[in-house]
């Protein structure tokens, strides 16, 4: 039987939403093994001028604990 927790976290990227997404799923995997899913909660932009200037993705990420 397999135990899981999840995490919540924000990552920003210049480039897309997607991008965003991918950023923080990169950087989760560096300090927590055995990611299983992403369920992206919110999603927003920072606008500049009338331009946006950012993507930023709020999400929770869940891993399997290890034995």
């Amino acid at each position: 039987m397999s135990i899981a927790k999840v995490m919540e976290l924000s990552a920003e990227s210049p480039e897309s939403l997607e991008h965003a997404i991918r950023v923080g799923i990169k950087r989760a995997s560096a300090t927590v093994d055995h990611i299983q899913s992403a369920w992206v909660k919110e999603q927003n932009v920072k606008v500049e001028d009338g331009k946006i200037t950012s993507y930023r993705v709020n999400m929770k990420v869940t891993f399997i604990l290890k034995d």
